[in-house]
């Protein structure tokens, strides 16, 4: 499914989308209905309120390593996340991963597991009411998990028991890849079809680039640089198999082609994982002043054997300890939330390994979280897609 160009196709439809990205403007297929329909028609008795469903992947329910197993069973069986041919992936999860992964994976959630849970899933909660305090009377918003709970299927019977049967769905990814953003998307579409009243469901386009998101991210890490005074910034994001970047290229001969294929936006590009987090990275370091020679960008959360995308943060990490820095800080621009990969992955592990390697000190920047300015985005990334919000 080309799910970026079918889901601008939906928004124009609905005249949707007043944010053109650069990405965006790069599309060059015809626009003929664009302005169709810029106020939307409310059915006698529905509920005239815009159900807005936030949506991550999830987590596991405990640090059981029963729970754990389970939940890496069904999120690893998303052909998107693993995109081997069925058998193959079936073997892969029952026979390597599976019987040894969730429990070293159990053992790293109790690390960082909170009193209120898991720390993805209190994050979640905190920005949906965050977002619903801005929104007001014209949204009813909700956080829905593509594995565990709060489920899709479950926001989605919530919302149509109160008579909504309008869907803004906004995978909290930033940047587009099929195994997170393109998985959530579909997820969420795919349920909602799957319902005898189906409901008009508009989805939010990645937002990497969308000023709401870009300064919201801005001043968020520049209060924390400003504080830390760092001799090395990494900006690591999570990693994806390098065939997961190269099968967005339509052409077949731009990504991961050549070493500058991420430095810019183009045409076979602009749905590439790599090149819109490397185009975050520009946009950051851009609006931060920050050292190019004392900045780095790498991916995070290999699996497997197959190559992904690079430079590996662990491997950056180390070589930072072997060059002797001292005060390096870490953003995760990927991550809107903190979770297992920014809190443990990063904030623990990384900085073991950094110190190892000997450096000094590594500080983890937290994530946007539920802070306001960020609540205040997500609000705006919403209205700001859709001509369903203040038409009356």
């Amino acid at each position: 499914m080309h799910l970026a160009r079918w889901s601008m196709r939906l928004r124009r439809l609905q005249g949707c989308g007043d944010h053109r990205s650069p990405r965006t403007m790069l599309r060059t297929e015809s626009q003929p209905m664009t302005q169709l329909a810029q106020t939307a028609h409310v059915t006698a008795g529905h509920d005239p309120r815009v159900g807005v469903l936030l949506v991550n992947t999830g987590t596991p329910a405990s640090t059981a390593t029963g729970d754990v197993r389970r939940y890496l069973r069904q999120f690893l069986s998303d052909p998107r996340v693993i995109d081997l041919p069925p058998i193959a992936r079936f073997l892969l999860l029952e026979l390597i991963i599976l019987p040894f992964r969730p429990a070293k994976s159990a053992h790293a959630y109790k690390q960082i597991w909170t009193e209120r849970g898991s720390p993805l899933l209190v994050n979640g909660q905190d920005l949906a009411a965050g977002v619903q305090q801005v929104l007001g009377s014209q949204a009813v918003v909700r956080l829905a998990m593509q594995f565990g709970q709060p489920s899709i299927p479950g926001a989605l019977d919530e919302l149509a028991a109160m008579g909504i049967d309008r869907v803004v769905v906004l995978p909290l990814f930033p940047q587009y890849a099929a195994a997170s953003f393109g998985s959530a998307a579909a997820a969420a579409l795919s349920h909602a079809a799957s319902r005898w009243t189906v409901p008009q469901v508009h989805v939010v386009e990645p937002f990497f680039d969308h000023p709401a998101f870009v300064t919201a991210l801005t001043e968020h890490v520049r209060a924390h640089l400003a504080a830390l005074q760092p001799d090395h910034v990494v900006l690591s994001y999570h990693g994806v198999p390098e065939r997961h970047c190269k099968k967005t290229d339509a052409s077949g001969q731009h990504c991961l082609q050549r070493p500058d294929c991420c430095d810019q936006l183009v045409a076979a590009n602009r749905n590439c994982y790599r090149a819109q987090c490397m185009a975050t990275s520009r946009q950051l370091m851009a609006d931060l002043g920050l050292d190019p020679a004392q900045t780095t960008t790498c991916f995070q959360s290999r699996l497997g054997r197959t190559p992904w995308i690079a430079p590996y943060t662990d491997h950056v990490l180390t070589e930072l300890g072997k060059a002797g820095k001292q005060n390096v800080a870490v953003v995760e621009p990927s991550f809107v939330a903190d979770c297992l990969e920014t809190l443990e992955e990063s904030g623990m592990r990384g900085a073991e390994d950094f110190r190892k390697a000997g450096g000094g000190k590594l500080t983890l920047v937290p994530s946007l979280n539920a802070q306001p300015a960020w609540c205040a985005a997500v609000a705006q990334l919403v209205q700001s897609s859709c001509g369903w919000f203040g038409d009356r």
